[in-house]
């Protein structure tokens, strides 16, 4: 799954690059909670500085999570328009770029995904009968009796009176 840029025969003036990379080359644990459901898009200028290789562009892949509050499965799109990398060369060999975008895609995706930040987003709200909460009960609290006293404090105290004496 290698995006080479033959160095040697970059133009002067860059090279522009359209294409699709696999979803494979997310290569997640299979336990791992994001699957990529579509190639990474690319559109793409890659022109070389000096030892430095600028690749600018906009990148794009789409993933299913879990939302953590509603636990149902969503889509969304990772969508970096107007990227800018700057990566070091360090040899005359074709330059393979694939790694660095998918790494730019791998720190966008969210920690914490939520159905209501989908490519359709959903209503993102716990649904109350499994909140403990929100179940009505049969007892009064302000009937339950008192908790035991904790006498771990009192030689505190104790300390606390004799500063008071002076």
């Amino acid at each position: 799954m290698p995006l080479l840029i033959d160095l040697s025969k970059l133009p002067e003036e860059g090279l522009s690059i359209a294409g699709d990379l696999p979803p494979e080359i997310f290569d997640f644990p299979e336990h791992d909670d994001a699957k990529a459901v579509s190639p990474m898009h690319y559109e793409l200028t890659v022109e070389r500085f000096g030892t430095e290789l600028l690749v600018r562009g906009d990148i794009a892949a789409t993933f299913e999570f879990t939302c953590v509050v509603t636990l149902q499965r969503f889509t969304q799109t990772i969508h970096l328009a107007d990227l800018a990398l700057s990566l070091e060369i360090e040899s005359e060999a074709p330059f393979d770029i694939a790694e660095a975008l998918r790494e730019e895609i791998v720190i966008e995706l969210p920690t914490d995904p939520r159905c209501d930040q989908a490519d359709e987003p959903m209503e993102c709200k716990i649904n109350s009968p499994y909140l403990v909460l929100d179940k009505p009960t049969d007892s009064d609290l302000s009937s339950a009796p008192p908790p035991p006293a904790d006498n771990r404090w009192s030689a505190l105290d104790a300390l606390q009176d004799l500063n008071d004496n002076n």
